[in-house]
């Protein structure tokens, strides 16, 4: 970032708890619903529904081998504030479900809810110099040398994991669940600008 664009690290601290507060409840949403998502959070959730091993934990595990990565390309500090957030994370979506819960749930509507809460959470963590690790690492690596959006990237990754979706959960069920996927996207792709803030 620029001087003009730098983060105190309490502002830090604040956008990292906001952005993996939002992104459990976007957890929440999406396993009360039976849904799915893309990036490295939906390969997390087709393991867990597959499996019936935590989010939180496959979460976790899956993002282990993208910190090297991290820190070669990004940064210590970007690094650390990633694994911070995924730790984080993994920790309230084990917790957040018995705070949380639904009577009713439109399953498009929630679809939808779910894409727009996350799509929150995904930018104040990128806007804070992290990422939720996997897929996410790649995009911003991608979109900080070329210009080619962070989303983009990551709706490509989004269609090759719903393709493999599809040889788990119905047809129905992943359809919807492409709705939130697309509008997490949309969001990033539109809002997080590299004129505007950067990763580093």
């Amino acid at each position: 970032m620029t001087s003009k664009t730098r983060h105190s690290l309490l502002e830090d601290a604040q956008g990292l708890a906001y952005g993996a507060v939002m992104a459990s409840l976007g957890i929440v949403i999406l396993s009360h619903l039976g849904l799915m998502t893309g990036q490295t959070a939906g390969l997390a959730v087709l393991i867990s529904y597959v499996t019936g091993w935590s989010f939180g934990a496959v979460f976790f595990l899956i993002n282990l081998p993208f910190y090297w990565l991290g820190y070669r390309r990004m940064g210590l500090a970007f690094t650390l504030k990633t694994f911070v957030a995924v730790a984080a994370l993994s920790g309230l979506s084990l917790l957040m479900p018995g705070w949380v819960s639904f009577a009713h749930l439109d399953p498009v509507f929630g679809a939808i809810l779910f894409g727009l809460v996350s799509g929150a959470a995904l930018l104040a963590i990128f806007r804070h110099g992290a990422s939720l690790g996997g897929i996410g690492i790649l995009a911003l690596i991608l979109q900080d040398r070329s210009g080619f959006r962070a989303g983009y990237t990551q709706l490509l990754f989004d269609v090759a994991l719903f393709a493999v979706a599809l040889l788990v959960l119905d047809t129905r069920t992943v359809a919807i669940s492409l709705i939130g996927a697309v509008v997490v996207n949309l969001v990033i792709a539109i809002n997080h600008r590299r004129d505007r803030y950067t990763a580093t």
